[in-house]
């Protein structure tokens, strides 16, 4: 078997038939954003892209609610962590032969208006089976068309966000959850740290901590699961400035706290449901 090296493609931010306060409220945090696109499977979304990766805001319009009506199970808020697939067929047997559970891959397309006319974006991915992973979504995207996606145009953010830098999952028992990871991407791919458990993937880290921990770096996040269950909460978002991110909070009468290491952070509640820190 080879080993998968783990890099973030993507966060997916599940703001359900929300999509026009969310994308007001992102606009107010100094993205600029895609305009609203269509999957073929019945989804819809805005896009912030970055250097080489990209957050998602993912839900429905009106008459769409019963496509894709698994994802709306899930609450409102961080629920998907994706994995970039550069050789999605080689991906899929490389898990299984791991024992990792997936499902098939799975292919669909979203128009997209670019300076050269009308395009279909494209992509294959290969999601981990829903039961191993609570309240959201851990799956692997490749890119049949990364040139509509990762376009200069879409990547000039006014609060000069550059990439995601740390994608933050809330566990009780942290070590049971980052089990499937090192499933997927080890041995040895697991590093502890202050409550919890990490690892690297690509420019950024994947942190699997304990509600205390979480609550001490990023204060207000997105409420903890009745049941106690692992859920997905916080950003950090690389910026080429803080004061730039700052001056577009401020522009935006969005409240924010300061974090440790000179970075700022937004509650959940400003942010469609994560909390999102700006850090340099």
């Amino acid at each position: 078997m080879s080993q998968p090296v783990p890099a973030i493609d993507h966060a997916v931010v599940n703001v359900l038939d929300r999509l026009d306060a969310a994308a007001d409220q992102y606009g107010r945090l100094g993205f600029r954003l895609t305009a609203r696109g269509h999957h073929s499977l019945g989804s819809s979304n805005h896009l912030a892209i970055f250097a080489t990766d990209y957050l998602e805001l993912l839900g429905y319009e009106p008459g769409n609610e019963t496509k894709r009506a698994d994802l709306w199970r899930h609450p409102a808020g961080l629920t998907g962590l994706v994995f970039k697939a550069t050789d999605p067929d080689a991906l899929y047997a490389d898990l299984r032969a791991r024992g990792v559970p997936v499902e098939p891959p799975l292919e669909f397309r979203r128009p997209v208006q670019v300076a050269e006319g009308a395009r279909d974006a494209s992509f294959r991915v290969i999601r981990v089976a829903p039961e191993l992973i609570e309240n959201g979504r851990t799956f692997f995207c490749h890119h049949f068309t990364p040139e509509l996606v990762w376009r200069r145009e879409w990547q000039d953010h006014p609060n000069g966000v550059t990439g995601i830098a740390e994608f933050v999952i809330a566990a009780r028992d942290p070590t049971r959850t980052a089990n499937v990871y090192d499933r997927m991407f080890g041995p040895d791919v697991l590093a502890p740290v202050a409550g919890g458990v990490a690892f690297r993937a690509g420019q950024a880290r994947v942190s699997i901590l304990d509600p205390a921990e979480i609550a001490r770096r990023f204060g207000d996040v997105a409420p903890a699961s009745a049941d106690g269950s692992d859920r997905m909460v916080a950003l950090a978002l690389s910026t080429r400035s803080v004061d730039s991110a700052r001056r577009c909070l401020d522009r935006g009468a969005v409240s924010y706290a300061p974090v440790a290491g000179g970075g700022i952070v937004v509650p959940a509640a400003a942010a469609a449901g994560v909390a999102l820190a700006f850090v340099a």
